[in-house]
């Protein structure tokens, strides 16, 4: 690893070894279940099984059967602990070849099983555990990133050891990002709106909620730079922030700052505008889960207020020129007038901001920024041989990230655009049965992350939305 998550991982041998076998003994080998037997599955839902089954049976290409059934349950099969605590129930969910729990992931890993929480009790159990957990993480540290399974326990991630910042038992990376924060009230809303049921929102929630928020103004920076500081001795700039680590001088105008962007690595200008709007529609969830679920109308008028500024802000100094005698949203801008139009394919992203209600679909101010990133105006965007998509700094030039290619396909109602993307994805896992973190672009036997829980999770997604409003994609082969 390149002191963070970066592993470089060439699938040859497997794919190798596939190769190697006849014809017809290859294609009975392909689609064999890469799950886990029953027995050694960390989680199980019914409610999910049966999701399963009934959506596979509605696929008619047998190697995206075969990934949609890998790939949708990997979560609960590989990377959710289920006990209590203080005699709640806790759930700590790790994002897959790395033992840690990063808020972003989690919450992003949950997301696609919650339309099933109402279902299965113990579905909702699992849901009411990370709710509280994830809590009991921001009270731990607002800043953090990143969390160990034990709230006592040191840090356990080889490149976090010797961080400049104030490092506390229990948080194993300390990395500021908006969307960290973000992701627990998105989740949090969603399992409420599913359900309808109160017992995750107790006092303990209200107070890491209501922190979450308190931490969001600090970062406006109105007041001075505030507590949070993080440098690393690291190859990679990308892995520290300069300015003895509060990050590139800004204009305070009302935006949050953020030191860090989805990938973990560092902003460029502080003021991340995907983080920046993802907030505002966070904070409006939030604002609903404390009036609806506590009757308690000062927070949910505090988080409303700020989404208010933050929004504001952002339509005074976010927009920027297309090129074609347009606006669309920069990605990072610092205040001053000066800006960066690039993207990102780690979601908040300017092309993934319907996904996370950031925008609406149909937005025109979206559609441009969305198409805008996916061009040569991005120079994360990448075309090869194997396929289209975006990057990002984070494992470097011509390794596409196969959610931006997920991303891209949500945002489309053009049939052949979708189709286009499915079979991007049919061909280029590996040989794993599994998405990745990223490919080469001209091979995608070189990838990163063999087990990466958030993108299987949101291939399942992808599937799942094709289900209800494109069936007749599904109903082919590719």
């Amino acid at each position: 690893m390149r002191f963070d998550r970066r592993s470089l991982m060439a699938g040859a041998a497997a794919l190798g070894a596939a190769a190697a076998l006849p014809g017809a003994a290859r294609a009975a080998t392909a689609f064999t279940s890469k799950r886990p037997p029953v027995a050694k599955r960390r989680f199980v839902s019914k409610a999910v099984e049966a999701e399963i089954a009934r959506v596979k049976a509605r696929i008619a290409d047998p190697e995206l059967a075969w990934l949609f059934e890998n790939c949708y349950p990997n979560t609960l099969d590989t990377t959710v602990e289920i006990g209590t605590l203080d005699g709640r129930p806790d759930t700590f969910i790790i994002t897959g070849d790395i033992n840690a729990m990063w808020l972003r992931d989690s919450s992003a890993q949950a997301q696609t099983y919650v339309h099933l929480a109402g279902q299965d009790p113990a579905l909702r159990q699992l849901f009411v555990g990370l709710i509280q957990r994830q809590a009991r993480c921001i009270l731990v540290d607002p800043y953090a990133n990143a969390f160990e399974k034990d709230p006592k326990a040191k840090s356990s991630l080889e490149w976090s050891q010797v961080d400049v910042t104030d490092m506390k038992p229990g948080v194993a990376e300390r990395k500021w990002e908006i969307d960290s924060l973000c992701y627990t009230m998105r989740i949090a809303h969603a399992y409420w709106t599913h359900t309808r049921d109160k017992t995750p929102f107790d006092d303990l929630w209200s107070q890491g909620a209501k922190l979450a928020v308190a931490t969001f103004r600090v970062q406006q920076r109105k007041e001075g730079p505030g507590p949070y500081h993080f440098q690393r001795q690291a190859v990679a700039p990308t892995d520290s922030v300069p300015m003895g680590g509060y990050g590139a001088p800004t204009r305070k105008i009302g935006l949050i700052h953020s030191m860090f962007r989805p990938s973990d690595d560092a902003c460029v200008y502080p003021f991340l505008i995907p983080s920046n709007l993802f907030a505002v529609s966070a904070l409006r969830k939030v604002a609903q889960l404390h009036r609806e679920t506590r009757g308690d109308e000062a927070a949910a008028k505090d988080a409303e207020a700020l989404a208010d500024e933050v929004e504001k802000a952002l339509h005074e100094h976010a927009l920027v020129p297309d090129g074609k005698g347009g606006k669309v949203w920069a990605y990072e801008i610092d205040g001053f007038g000066n800006w960066i139009f690039m993207d990102d394919a780690n979601v908040p992203s300017l092309s993934g901001l319907a996904m996370i209600d950031a925008a609406r679909r149909d937005d025109p101010l979206f559609r441009r920024t969305a198409d805008l990133a996916w061009s040569d105006r991005n120079p994360y965007y990448f075309e090869g041989k194997a396929a289209k998509g975006i990057g990002g700094p984070h494992i470097g030039l011509d390794m596409i990230w196969p959610m931006s290619i997920i991303t891209h396909a949500l945002n489309s109602d053009d049939d052949a655009v979708i189709a286009q993307c499915l079979t991007w994805l049919k061909t280029t896992h590996g040989g794993t049965g599994f998405m990745h973190e990223s490919f080469n672009k001209d091979d995608p036997a070189k990838f990163t992350r063999a087990w990466f829980a958030w993108t299987n999770g949101l291939f399942g997604d992808l599937i799942l939305d094709l289900e209800r409003r494109r069936p007749a994609l599904l109903a082919r082969t590719y």
